[in-house]
């Protein structure tokens, strides 16, 4: 009888390897989309010049609206109808909100439009650990300096030097085109949600919207060579919450046995040691689909058989932290601790707070729920600072996605491109109220080294990489 046990036992286990290997054997890569093939030639002296003036206005965004200096905004204004005269001679330009820009250009039929997003403002710089100067827009060796290359006046100029150089050519556009530039996007201000007020007041849902987000990157899935363009169809939602533990003081040398900082410090280990629970959103699946196929053979037994393996990729995503683990679950990242300002102290009070990026079907008011559930203390109050919900999930089995996937690969032949879950926050959030197809793609190859220059020290671009930025939405226009 044990013997036939064994042998049953081995008959499954035989029969579930055979299912495994079979299922990555056939989860082979989907067809790519063939590039068209067709040049695009592009002024890169003017797109250049034009980039050096932008960086030099010093539109930095601040919370603090006194730092503001609002000269420096309006000198950015000012500059574009000077370097960009065809388009105000032949488009329309509104001011909406504190300080947006939107531009009309007007298409051959009516239908649908399409909307390319931007924002001139950006985050401050620490100049002093700067090897080039922030805003003096030097070229050198190639290479463009300045605050804003990346984030993002690069792919605000690339919309510009492209339409311009289409209206010099007599090109018009099939549908209505958008350019909806906003000068708050750093400081989640008032200015993109008034200009998606303007649409739904207008009773306008765009065909397509496009803003940043992924970019065309290597060595970031696991197991995958080829680089790719990750386009996101979603973000993640933002929330801060902090932690608030009061006491009635005293003196340090006579501590009870639990301070308020101890049981805070418990409560954050707490958060710690029992992360969000994991889900397989939309935009993850999608991209496990499309560039898991192009993975290692271990990594193909994975992806192709997440019904079983999932809880193992949790796994590698726990361990490795970061984006991996971002893209499955909500994340918590401890980032404030205030306490008392004197050692002999017990402090009256003590808080933590902390920055939550939200996935899937979590919300601001779950989150905090579940805060409250893990630390488990009615000691300690549980609030929320401010927060937005996930965005809601764009669609990609439509015409305006193969619109934009086959821009992407005429511009970058080599890269697959893919959905992806957008970690960070953007305007682009807002529009979800009117349309479901926001995309999110910073038009540019960017090394692991660029991408860590976005809010960083010496953010930089090479001109050849804006040359692709405005090749991109030259081909992205002409498909409009």
């Amino acid at each position: 009888m044990l013997e036939i046990i064994l042998w049953i036992l081995l008959a499954a286990v035989v029969a579930f390897l055979a299912v495994i290997f079979v299922r990555a054997a056939m989860f082979k890569p989907k067809p790519e989309r063939k590039p068209s093939g067709k040049q695009v030639m592009v002024n890169e002296e003017k797109t250049v010049q034009d980039m050096a003036e932008m960086i030099r206005c010093k539109t930095v965004s601040y919370n603090d609206e006194s730092l503001i200096d609002e000269a420096e905004f309006e000198k950015f204004r000012e500059l574009l109808p000077k370097i960009y005269p065809e388009i105000h001679s032949r488009l329309s330009r509104q001011f909406v909100g504190v300080n947006g820009m939107l531009y009309h250009w007007k298409g051959k039929k009516e239908g649908r439009p399409v909307v390319l997003m931007s924002h001139y403002d950006v985050v401050p710089v620490e100049e002093s650990q700067w090897e080039k100067p922030a805003f003096e827009g030097i070229v050198e060796d190639g290479v463009l300096w300045g605050r804003g290359t990346l984030d993002t006046k690069g792919t605000l100029c690339g919309i510009m030097e492209a339409a311009e150089q289409l209206l010099k050519e007599g090109y018009v556009p099939e549908h209505d085109i958008y350019f909806a530039f906003s000068g708050q996007e750093e400081i989640n201000g008032p200015s993109c949600p008034s200009i998606v007020d303007w649409f739904e007041k207008k009773g306008i849902s765009p065909a397509m919207v496009v803003d940043e987000g992924g970019a065309v990157v290597e060595n970031v899935f696991p197991g995958v060579a080829r680089e790719c363009a990750l386009i996101g169809i979603a973000e993640k939602g933002l929330t801060n919450i902090e932690f608030h533990a009061k006491s009635n003081g005293g003196h340090a040398s006579m501590p009870p046995v639990h301070t308020i900082v101890g049981e805070l410090a418990q409560a954050v280990t707490e958060v710690e040691d029992h992360p969000f629970p994991r889900q397989l959103t939309k935009p993850v699946r999608e991209m496990l689909d499309i560039l898991g196929r192009h993975s290692t053979l271990l990594y193909k037994v994975i992806f192709a058989n997440l019904w079983c393996f999932e809880g193992v990729f949790d796994k590698v995503c726990k361990k490795s932290g970061g984006e991996l683990n971002a893209m499955m679950r909500t994340t918590c990242a401890m980032t404030k601790m205030e306490g008392g300002k004197a050692y002999n102290v017990i402090p009256p009070k003590a808080s933590v707070g902390m920055n939550l990026r939200l996935i899937g079907r979590d919300t601001v008011e779950s989150a905090r729920e579940y805060l409250a559930r893990t630390i488990h203390n009615p000691n300690i109050e549980v609030s929320v600072v401010e927060g937005r919900n996930p965005s809601a999930e764009s669609d990609t089995s439509c015409k305006e996605w193969e619109l934009l996937s086959q821009a992407v690969c005429d511009t970058w032949p080599e890269a697959l491109v893919s959905p992806y879950l957008m970690m960070a926050c953007s305007d682009s959030w807002h529009y979800c109220r009117i349309t479901d197809r926001v995309y999110k793609f910073s038009a540019m190859k960017l090394s692991k080294e660029e991408r860590g220059m976005i809010h960083g020290n010496n953010e930089r671009v090479p001109v050849k990489t804006l040359v692709k930025t405005v090749e991109f939405y030259i081909r992205l226009m002409k498909s409009c």
